[in-house]
Parts: structure tokens; sequence; C-alpha cells
């Protein structure tokens, strides 16, 4: 991988970050494709000097997509949205937005392009989210036939909005949300426990794309990722609430309930919860087992538990007021 050019759309992200420390780590010459270059400044230090570059593109313009795969060996675009604002839309950044990056990346020579989707994408999916993805797979494939789509789980980390969001509630909130469809009906209060979970470590996830960025033959595959074990999503609020050691009551919401709540927070800058989201979860977000993972690419997934406990301790309360003490 020494000295090859290679080009990451949304390199400043929760998964970039970890992508590019590992892609800088094996001498390759790094572009990062970013709407603000400032944002992306911090990762100029993974690497050597010059190693890690950094050119302002709008994923919405042909045009800035084709400056910057220019030269490329290889392409990963990483960009994806929960929020939709202004031209960036689920139509435009997940549909339209990839093909025009592969097209652009088969005309500038590329070897390689590594789309990241996400478990779940569908055409006749629910919700714009999971359509727009599966538009966008399409895209890729057809105009660049020999890249890898690559479709994770909840992908959860030291910088995550999963596990870290569902601890902030907590220190502010005297419940927590459980989206459950079969919540107060004859299944008993809280149903099922709500949509299942199949977290996957962000760490193995950059591992997986640098694999297969490394190997020949993974040209044309899709690959699921997910983590060894599965959670509902009442699981996950308990086990978020166990390592923060804080008590709160689980208040489960039916499907309407959901959307409801969404609605009332639709006004908000970044929503912790949109319309779209709750659409999401009437589906599990789990393996289907109808595609290559972990196993083929030669990577042993990591638990939840081996990694959470490391990055949910500074929401306890006992940790700040150790630190107050300290101060």
């Amino acid at each position: 991988m020494t000295r090859r050019l290679v080009t990451v759309f949304g390199g400043s992200g929760f998964i970039g970050r970890h992508l590019v420390q590992r892609l800088a780590a094996t001498g390759a010459v790094i572009r990062i494709a970013i709407r603000y270059r400032e944002d992306a400044h911090f990762l100029k230090t993974m690497g050597d000097v010059g190693q890690i570059t950094t050119m302002e593109t709008d994923i919405a313009d042909p045009a800035d997509i084709r400056r910057a795969v220019a030269g490329a060996d290889w392409v990963v675009n990483l960009v994806g949205i929960f929020h939709p604002r202004g031209r960036h839309t689920f139509e435009n950044l997940h549909a339209r937005a990839p093909g025009e990056i592969a097209a652009a990346a088969r005309e500038a020579g590329a070897s390689r392009v590594v789309h990241i989707s996400a478990i779940g994408a569908d055409p006749e999916g629910p919700s714009a989210y999971a359509r727009t993805k599966a538009e966008g797979e399409r895209a890729v494939l057809a105009a660049f036939p020999g890249a890898t789509v690559i479709r994770p789980s909840v992908v959860f980390g030291p910088e995550d909005n999963f596990f870290n969001m569902f601890a902030r509630m907590a220190t502010i909130s005297p419940f927590l949300p459980v989206i459950d469809a079969g919540a107060w009906s004859s299944k008993g209060l809280f149903g099922d426990g709500g949509p299942k979970f199949q977290p996957v470590y962000v760490g193995d996830l950059a591992d997986a794309i640098l694999a297969v960025l490394a190997a020949e033959d993974h040209g044309g595959k899709i690959f699921e990722l997910a983590g060894p074990h599965v959670y509902s999503m009442r699981q996950i609020m308990e086990l978020t609430l166990r390592e923060i050691r804080r008590e709160r009551w689980l208040l489960p919401l039916t499907f309407g309930m959901a959307k409801l709540q969404a609605a009332l927070m639709s006004w908000m800058p970044k929503p912790p919860l949109t319309r779209d989201q709750v659409l999401m979860m009437a589906r599990d977000n789990v393996l289907s087992g109808s595609f290559p993972g972990f196993a083929e690419l030669g990577i042993e997934p990591t638990t939840v538990e081996a990694i959470v406990p490391t990055y949910l301790n500074r929401f306890r309360r006992t940790h700040r007021q150790v630190i107050s003490r300290a101060a």
C-alpha cells in the first residue's frame, strides 16, 4: 500500500478517523475529500508531513467529485447522513453521489472502490434512508462493477452517536424510551423488547475496509459486518445504564408514540430522533446471513462489553465526583 494515493470521502467522521489512522500506518498518501477543510485538519497529525491532505469537496457537485478522485489509486466513500439539510438530501448523498464517485473513480483509473452502505439497505425498505442506501449500492456497482460494498450494522466506539447518546440522555432525563411495536399489548408492557441490533466496533470496521482494499479478490462483492451478539433495544438501554451506574425508568413507546415524539423533535437542528429513524426500526438491524462477513476477511469481531465500558465511564456520577475532588 506504500505511496498509493487513497481518496477518502467523509474521512473526518466517526469511521473515517479510524480508517485514516490505519491507512497512514501503511504508508499510503491520503486525500480527505470533505465539505469543510478545517474539519479535517486534526487528521494530518496521524501521518508524516504531507502524507495526509484535505480537499474541500461538495459531494453533491460532480465536478468537485472528479477533482477529488483525480490520480487516486483507491477510493473509499464513507458519507452517510441521518438528518437531510438543504442540498444534502438522502437522494443526493446516498443515491446519486455514490454512483458519481464510482464513475469518476473509473474514469480516473482507480483500481479499487469501497462504498460503505448499511445493513437494511433495501429498495422496498420502510425508510427513505434504507431505500436511498440501496439505490446508492446499485449505482456504484453499475458504474464500477469491481467495487466492494460494505454494509455495517450500528457502529459503536468512543465517538459513537449510539451508546453515547443514550448515556447522555440518562444524565438529564428520569427515563429512557424503548421503541417497541409490541409495547402495551398482550405481549406485555415491553412486548419483544423492541428492534434488534448487532453493533459492530468501529475499529473492526476500519480493519475490514483495509483488508478489502489490500486484497485482489473482493471486487463486486457485498459484505455484511456486525458484532458477535444481538441485543434488543431494551437490552441496549439496560446495558448502558449498568455501565454508567445510573437507575432510570425505561418507558416503552409504540411506533405511533415514537413518530409523535420524532415530530415534536423535528424543529431541532440535529434531532436525536427523526420519523425516518423510527421507520428504520420497523426492521431488525442484524445480519441476514446471505452475504460474506468478518470471517471471510479473517477478522474476529469485538464484543460490545469489551469496548463500551472504556468510554461510557465518563457518564458515571462517581467518575465526575473524583475529577471534581482532584481539581
